[in-house]
């Protein structure tokens, strides 16, 4: 209690709490046409390929959006870009309340609901940017525990569309933004670590091996978490014949897991290291999607088995996130930006991979097997990396290095000059 305690008082902790609440609810956009899948399949009859396709939209595009507003925010500051763009997540849920009445009219709303996805880079930059280095990964936990927002999205929309009918949860989401925005507009303030690099130190990053290191372990991490968040809604409905109710619930179970331990995993890395808590959670990510796609006959069994696989891919996030700032030390909103992007591309792999295995095979056993092939490569680059990493800007086991203050002169002692 004590340490939390140090923890709040070492930085802005509304600045924080707003981070929160705005990730939170951008996620939730974000997931909405993960939510409301089963209901739209069910409105225009698509096929298992349209249901995986219609998912990876707002993935997709919310991953290509997530760098410009990194850079964005450079110019305007964090707290006038996450304003900027609710009031853009307000629009394109308007337009999907009002205009959507066709599959094509579905995928151009999801890659408007895209610019939700945009928001990973400046919440946590924002939320963080108070704090000192060794507690970025416990502050960079709870901003990023913001994920969370797929349980809102899972647990209150299909009750919502059944009730009022999909169209109409696009029109209440519209309201609900004005939450985050207010708590955003007279909680937050600008953090004081404002970076102001040239363009082109903006983009150095993207030409880093370091950075490309990171962004494909976070294909594994934050793609696997939000393809699978996105389409276990229609996993559930669809092999086990659960009402969309019932299917929103029971992904609200594996998602609250990821969410609730990315704090957990920013917590450990800063103690353990990231490079340690990754190894740790690309195994079991591997070994928990395999396990997934051979127990597709017992409901409760896979459950469990998607609640530690969840968990695991929120402690990777964390962890991830805790190297990142230790990485990057005067660009970490753009970095993570970067990273973000080119990770989340990695959200629209999954849906596509299980929809297409559907269609061909017959079963969704091989989209799981190829992601967790996937985590497999990973952990073979970390290994190799961090080598490397800890000779250069990380402790043993990727933990921040400690900070070095010199000594004062000893009392009475007067140094001779040469």
């Amino acid at each position: 209690m004590s340490d939390f305690k140090t923890f709040a008082r070492a930085g802005h902790w509304p600045t924080l709490f707003a981070s929160f609440l705005y990730f939170d609810f951008c996620f939730a956009i974000w997931v909405l046409n993960g939510a409301m899948a089963p209901f739209i399949s069910e409105s225009f009859e698509l096929s298992a390929a349209q249901k995986g396709f219609m998912v990876s939209v707002p993935i997709l595009a919310g991953a290509l959006m997530r760098f410009p507003l990194g850079v964005l925010a450079q110019y305007i500051g964090r707290k006038n870009a996450a304003m900027v763009e609710m009031a853009l997540i307000i629009v394109a849920l308007v337009f999907g309340f009002v205009f959507v009445e066709s599959y094509d009219g579905v995928l151009a709303m999801g890659v408007l609901l895209g610019i939700a996805g945009a928001s990973f880079g400046v919440a946590l930059s924002l939320g963080s940017g108070w704090y000192p280095p060794k507690y970025k990964g416990l502050a960079m936990g709870i901003a990023g525990a913001g994920n969370s927002g797929t349980v809102l999205a899972v647990l209150f929309a299909p009750p919502l569309a059944m009730k009022f009918g999909w169209q109409a949860v696009y029109g209440l989401a519209a309201f609900t933004m004005l939450l985050p925005m207010v708590v955003m507009w007279f909680a937050a303030k600008e953090p004081p670590d404002r970076e102001r690099q040239t363009f082109r130190e903006h983009t150095a990053c993207l030409f880093e091996k370091d950075g490309w290191a990171f962004s494909l372990i976070y294909i594994v991490t934050f793609g696997g978490f939000i393809g699978l968040a996105s389409f276990l809604p229609t996993y559930f409905h669809d092999q086990f014949s659960v009402t969309k109710v019932e299917a929103g619930q029971l992904t609200m179970l594996a998602t609250l897991m990821g969410s609730a331990v990315r704090v957990v995993g920013g917590y450990i890395s800063d103690r353990i290291g990231g490079i340690n808590t990754l190894s740790g959670v690309l195994v079991l990510v591997a070994v928990t999607l395999v396990m997934c796609g051979f127990a597709g006959s017992s409901v409760a069994i896979t459950t469990l088995l998607f609640m530690l696989c969840f968990a695991a891919l929120g402690a990777g996030n964390g962890a991830l996130f805790q190297l990142v700032p230790l990485r990057w030390p005067m660009t970490t909103a753009v970095a993570g930006s970067m990273i973000g992007e080119i990770g989340a591309l990695g959200g629209g792999f999954l849906p596509n991979a299980m929809g297409q295995s559907k269609q061909i095979a017959g079963t969704y056993l091989w989209g799981f097997v190829s992601f967790a092939v996937l985590a497999l490569a990973m952990l073979a680059m970390l290994r190799l990396v961090q080598i490397r990493w800890t000779r250069t800007w990380a402790e043993k086991g990727g933990r921040a290095r400690a900070e070095v203050h010199p000594s004062p002169a000893p009392a009475g002692r007067v140094q001779a000059k040469a």
